[in-house]
């Protein structure tokens, strides 16, 4: 089964980001997965006391359902990442939303705990990272100096769909029981289809009116030329044709670019995101416990990650306008690192919060450091990697954050029980994102002095990085050169008519040669023939 030019992956010919238009509609669509993907696991957990009732199970059991979400949403990146680039990213969010919806919908009718965790865990999850990675790599497509921006608008979904999604379950779960909020939920979920079926390629278009202009020239072309230059232009038209089916062959091959590892600057940021995992979810996750510990009413406690979203939803646009600006947005690597840190450092201040004070003062520094952290992440990846391999990246960035959401959320609970003490959890949580940011300012700064000493290198294209704009001049020069290849090759077949018919002359006189001269006939005719007037005159004394 083939696959049309406007819905690959990775785009043979990239068009330069319009930085708007339509680009605002895939915005939207993206703000609307992004909140599904993150909200949607931390949504369900409003249902948790219903389904423990219902199927006889302890909290640590129906706490697998959202943490089976979360692992299919990192760990299946780089399935995500070949069916992008095999199939293109509008087929893969249809599907996505059609699993995702059908995963509640069937949740509804389970019976067990494991066939919840098969439904609501696995085909859901699947569905929410068939959807969440291509609604990225789509916006990476339609925005190139407004994408920081774009990604913090993007990102705002988080906190606004956990906001509206939590009291919401409440809602249904008191007028419908859990099985009814789960098949309401899975309608709800449908509109991820509607969401994928906004992201238009952004070369159909392009090519549309490419192939308009093509055909007018070529019409313009064939009226006052003849036959034979006619085939000159079919056989240029075929072997434009035959190399563009080459590079096709050569572009379907690779389903995932794994040449991204031999960029030092995606190997940096790798390592960094993995530490910041490890301690990044862990605060918010225990923030609840932590304040009823210290004698905090249920009702405020709970209000807490509240303030959280609050502030979050703010911090993340704010944060992407302010990576924008012309002298920030060439080090947004630091600035990320920056947001890391100050996150990780508010994490050990308020390790030692004993009040209610303390913990708001907290959730308002920690939802604006965390909102910045969600605002930058996927914007230093394009920047690192560039957005034709965006999607072979991040899906590789997401497997190997699965493993670090899988080790460190669960390890703080253990810690927690076997210590008892919440303030060690709060320490090694900050360490381990302070750590993070270490890592990535001093790496990021070491490379950047090097690559300064080092000659600058060729252009390649298959070495990573690189801007939209680079990207959509070298194809520009590339069809700069087809053009003088078509001239050459209509100039050789001119050059080719005219020497074949000095040949067929050549033939004809040396025939005539052999036969001794010109037939007998009228001279009219022989001089039309070939024959020249002094032959017809030396037959003429004879």
């Amino acid at each position: 089964m083939g696959r049309p030019d406007p819905e690959e992956g990775q785009l043979p010919a990239p068009v330069k980001p319009p930085d708007g238009g339509w680009g605002w509609i895939v915005l939207l669509g993206c703000f609307v997965i992004t909140g599904f993907s993150y909200a949607f696991p931390k949504a369900v957990s409003v249902y948790f006391k219903e389904l423990m009732k219902d199927f006889h199970v302890g909290y640590s059991d129906t706490a697998w359902i959202s943490s089976i979400m979360l692992a299919m949403l990192y760990g299946t990146g780089p399935v995500c990442s070949i069916m992008v680039n095999q199939f293109g990213c509008r087929p893969v969010m249809l599907i996505g939303g059609l699993l995702a919806s059908a995963g509640m919908i069937l949740a509804s009718f389970t019976t067990n705990i494991i066939e919840l965790y098969l439904t609501a865990g696995v085909l859901t999850g699947l569905g929410m990272a068939l959807n969440f990675q291509p609604s990225l790599i789509m916006l990476g497509t339609y925005f190139d100096k407004r994408r920081p921006l774009a990604n913090g608008l993007a990102a705002a979904g988080s906190p606004v769909f956990l906001s509206s999604l939590s009291p919401l379950g409440q809602v249904l779960l008191e007028k419908f029981g859990w099985r009814g909020g789960f098949l309401i939920m899975g309608g709800l979920l449908l509109n991820c289809c509607t969401c994928g079926a906004v992201m238009r390629p952004l070369d159909m278009g392009m090519k549309r009116k490419m192939g308009k202009a093509q055909d007018k020239y070529e019409a313009k072309e064939m009226l006052p030329i003849g036959g034979k230059s006619e085939e000159g232009i079919s056989t240029t038209d075929g072997t434009k044709k035959g190399k563009k089916a080459k590079k096709k062959t050569k572009k379907g091959k690779k389903l995932l670019d794994f040449s991204i590892f031999s960029n030092r600057g995606f190997i940096i940021y790798t390592i960094s995101k993995f530490i910041l995992v490890l301690g990044l979810f862990v605060p918010p996750i225990l923030l609840v416990n932590y304040a009823k510990d210290t004698g905090v009413p249920d009702t405020e406690a709970a209000f807490l990650l509240s303030i959280i979203g609050f502030i979050d939803i703010f911090a993340r646009p704010a944060c992407g306008m302010v990576a924008g600006l012309k002298w920030v947005r060439p080090h947004v690597a630091y600035l990320f690192s920056f947001s890391m840190l100050f996150n990780g450092l508010t994490d050990i201040c308020s390790a030692r919060a004993s009040n209610y004070t303390g913990l708001v003062i907290f959730c308002v520094f920690f939802g604006i450091s965390y909102g910045m952290v969600g605002a930058l992440q996927f914007e230093v990846l394009m920047a690192i990697v560039g957005s034709q391999k965006f999607s072979s990246a991040i899906g590789l960035v997401l497997l190997i954050e699965a493993f670090a959401v899988l080790i460190g959320p669960p390890s703080a609970g253990r810690l927690v029980d076997a210590l008892k003490n919440y303030e060690v959890i709060f320490y090694l949580a900050g360490s381990e994102v302070v750590l993070s940011a270490l890592f990535l300012g001093v790496a990021s700064y070491c490379c950047l002095n090097r690559g300064k000493k080092e000659p600058p290198p060729e252009n390649n294209p298959s070495a990573g990085g690189g801007s939209d704009t680079e990207e959509a001049e070298s194809d520009v020069q590339e069809a700069e050169e087809h053009s003088s290849d078509n001239h050459q090759l209509a100039h050789s077949t001119d050059n080719a008519v005219v020497v074949a018919n000095e040949e067929a002359n050549h033939v004809a006189e040396e025939q005539r040669g052999e036969g001794g001269g010109c037939p007998t006939g009228d001279g009219e005719v022989l001089a039309r023939d070939g024959c020249n007037t002094d032959q017809m005159v030396e037959r003429d004394s004879f």
